[in-house]
């Protein structure tokens, strides 16, 4: 069974970081893309990061771009969320799935495509 647990949301202040990690369990496919997503309230969930090929190629929106970095530890299974520069509208409930995508579709970061989703971990920034 897949599961997978998110930790190290919080409260900051605008230019403030925070290091969000998704453990992932019971994995045991091929092509394994882990997405980070977020969701405001009163809008759609939208990915922000993405990382596949045992975490030698990442991805990631336009939006979070020199901000955030995404990461993963192979021994530890878990994926991680570096966001720095952190701005109120990363105000989010912030999530990480994973699937057996390969590249191309990883990096689509279209919610429909990841199987396995975790419970989500609130980011709020103050202004």
């Amino acid at each position: 069974q897949v599961q997978l647990v998110e930790s190290g949301g919080g409260s900051v202040q605008a230019g403030g970081s925070l290091r969000l990690s998704c453990a992932v369990s019971g994995y045991t496919y091929s092509n394994k893309c882990v997405g980070w997503f977020r969701q405001a309230p009163g809008k759609e969930r939208e990915g922000v990061a993405a990382i596949y090929s045992a975490g030698s190629n990442r991805y990631y929106v336009d939006s979070v771009k020199g901000r955030f970095t995404i990461s993963q530890d192979n021994a530890k299974n878990t994926v991680s969320l570096q966001m720095n520069s952190l701005k109120p509208e990363d105000t989010a409930m912030y999530y990480c799935a994973a699937g057996a995508l390969a590249g191309g579709w990883c990096t689509t970061l279209r919610p429909a495509l990841f199987n396995y989703w975790g419970q989500g971990t609130q980011v709020t920034v103050s202004s």
